[in-house]
């Protein structure tokens, strides 16, 4: 069984190929570190050269040259000491840029199913405080650990020269410092990795509480979260106090078996001088050596420290750089047809599909023996109650995820076989949750625009935002399209912010437009509105809506009604309505609904106003005629 510090050692040695383009600044780091720490080791001997003269009788002027070499050898060695922090700790922070790139890069590759198992407060504490300790490993460390080792030898070779033995009776209480180390190297790697756990905790439960401040204020929940705040930074206190007290008892306990060698300095050494044996010099030069043997001793256990800290979170960062998207591009993917018509052929022969789920866990299949035609330029509209299984049909067309049973097809090729990126750049969708960014309202509608020419990205601009009528709202914003956007577009209304994502959908020209209930927050006239611009949008594109509310998808040129994960029944709106079945009772319903509403607004406002609201759903009622009879 490996021990945890040979586990350490191999992540940290994943760090190998971030050094490569930085090979020359480590090499002169490192020389640097070793010749600053031997020229450190030569001014006790000139010191004790100077002071043996002075009690020999030599001429002052000796003295002052000797005093002139150590203050031109001092100044060398902190030049070289400067060198070495320029390089070693400039060298981390290209070591930790390039280490950030990689992991960004990696989580922007990852799939929908890696993303469901990790916190975003976790994979924050992750690109945050675990990459800080990386970086102190990867320079820091590495340099205090070569100034330690290098100058620790080389005092340890000048006492010998002075006297071996006094030298091996000094070093030896000083040798228990390593043994301790190792002992209490593991204690250090487990605590830090517990404080590191209980920070992407907190940093998650923080993030939550960002995100849904305004659900917090709604249910007046302010104090009922600062009381689970402060009981997680309690627990994060109390983890971080227990690595305190580790390194508490350690770095006294080192400077205690420093202190006793020392000790043995001073008597024994002592002794030695009084009796001729060593010179007053060599005295003087042996104590100063002891004590830059000491310190990097001492300081040894605080670099191993590093070490440890930087091991535990490399660990955390191999979660995400060695993840593996399940959903990927095959080795040799086969290209999409060109387009012969304006849209997508696309094809679902008995799909079934479930979210993944932990080992010995029975599947909760979401879709089951999905099957359907589409031919390009076609519009499919897709209805059903909540959680029905509309959102995970319309997220396997652009292979968010794979189905695990039957195929999907595009032009007929199976999307499994089609290059990822060039299935996707087909595609224009928009989500359930309308994202948007920090941004400008036309750098968001531009998103994913290949060709960002000015004129023709401006084009594609303004004419997908008339389709989503949204066009005459930013305008009527004082800075109209160059309008700052907070944070997830939350200076927007939710019609808004849809609007604005199936704008940003059209303006790519996608061949597939995929709508999942986009137009649930904007109001029944303005649905209206947008439902007439998309016919012109849609013409020669293959289109598929999902929605709850059959207003979205009554014009479709197909309609599948899915129930419980299958299709329980699809055609045309008007034969649908004739079957008198599923369809038949989910516009029955909603339209029972629109009149209670309606009836409720009409109440509210005055028995003058009931009349024109009535009038307004009147149509929808008498859509048709054998509803209405009903």
């Amino acid at each position: 069984m490996e021990t945890p510090r040979a586990v350490g050692l191999r992540t940290l040695a994943r760090l190998f190929p971030y050094y490569r383009p930085y090979r020359g600044q480590l090499f002169g780091g490192l020389v640097c570190v070793i010749i600053a720490s031997a020229s450190a080791s030569a001014i006790p001997t000139l010191l004790s050269k100077g002071l043996d003269g002075l009690r020999a009788g030599h001429p002052l002027a000796e003295a002052w040259r000797i005093g002139a070499v150590m203050v031109a050898v001092t100044l060398g060695t902190g030049a070289l000491r400067y060198l070495m922090r320029e390089m070693m700790n400039g060298l981390s922070r290209w070591v930790e840029y390039d280490l950030r790139n990689a992991l960004f890069a990696r989580l922007l590759v990852l799939d929908a199913n890696w993303f469901a198992r990790m916190r975003t407060g976790d994979i924050m504490a992750r690109l945050t405080n675990d990459l800080g300790a990386v970086r102190m490993a990867a320079g820091p460390a590495i340099m205090y650990l070569a100034n330690t080792v290098f100058g620790g030898l080389f005092a340890l070779w000048c006492m010998s020269r002075i006297d071996l033995t006094l030298a091996g009776l000094a070093v030896l209480p000083a040798l228990a410092i390593p043994v301790m180390m190792v002992r209490l190297g593991k204690k250090v790697h487990d605590r830090f990795e517990a404080v590191q756990e209980h920070y992407s905790t907190l940093s998650t439960r923080a993030q939550e509480n960002l995100a849904g401040s305004r659900v917090v204020r709604a249910y007046r929940q302010e104090a009922s979260e600062v009381a689970r705040f402060t009981a997680l930074g309690e627990e994060y206190l109390r983890r971080n106090m227990a690595l305190t007290r580790l390194n508490g008892f350690m770095h006294p306990m080192f400077t205690l078996l420093a202190g006793l060698g020392a000790v043995i300095v001073l008597g024994l050494g002592g002794r030695l001088a009084l009796a001729g044996t060593i010179s007053i010099g060599n005295f003087v030069a042996f104590g100063i050596y002891l004590g830059m043997l000491t310190w990097p001793l001492i300081a040894l256990g605080w670099v191993i420290n590093l070490f440890q800290r930087g091991a535990a979170s490399m660990a955390r960062l191999l979660d995400i750089l060695d993840a593996e998207p399940q959903v990927t591009t095959p080795s040799e993917p086969v290209a999409l047809p060109a387009r012969a018509h304006g849209g997508r052929t696309i094809e679902f022969r008995g799909v079934g599909f479930h979210y993944p789920v932990k080992d010995g866990e029975a599947p909760r299949w979401v879709l089951r023996d999905v099957s359907f035609t589409l031919p390009a330029g076609q519009t499919l509209g897709i209805v059903g109650a909540i959680g029905a299984g509309k959102s995970a049909l319309l997220d396997l067309v652009p292979r968010f995820f794979d189905p695990q049973e039957g195929t999907i097809l595009v032009d007929g090729v199976p999307l499994a076989q089609c290059d990822l990126a060039a299935l996707r750049r087909e595609i224009g969708m928009v989500p359930q949750e309308s994202l948007l960014f920090s941004e400008t309202i036309e750098q968001n509608l531009r998103y994913g625009l290949e060709d960002d020419a000015a004129a023709s990205a401006a084009e594609a601009v303004t004419w997908a935002s008339r389709m989503a009528q949204l066009d005459e709202t930013v305008r009527g914003f004082a800075d109209g399209y160059r309008t700052q956007l907070g944070e997830r577009g939350i200076n927007l209304s939710g019609g808004q912010k849809q609007r604005a994502a199936l704008a940003r959908a059209l303006a790519r020209h996608p061949s597939i437009v995929l709508l999942d209930d986009a137009l649930s927050a904007v109001d029944t006239h303005t649905e209206a509105e947008i439902l007439r611009g998309l016919r012109e949008a849609f013409a020669g594109r293959t289109a598929l809506i999902a929605s709850h509310r059959i207003s979205a998808i009554r014009d479709a040129d197909h309609i599948l009604v899915i129930d419980g994960g299958r299709v329980v029944e699809q055609g045309r709106h008007e034969a649908l309505l004739a079957q008198k079945g599923r369809y038949w009772a989910l516009l029955r319903r909603q339209q029972l609904a629109d009149s209670v509403d309606a009836e409720e607004d009409a109440s509210a406002i005055g028995d003058a106003h009931a009349p024109a609201i009535g009038d307004a759903h009147a149509p929808a009622m008498e859509a048709d005629a054998g509803l209405a009879g009903a």
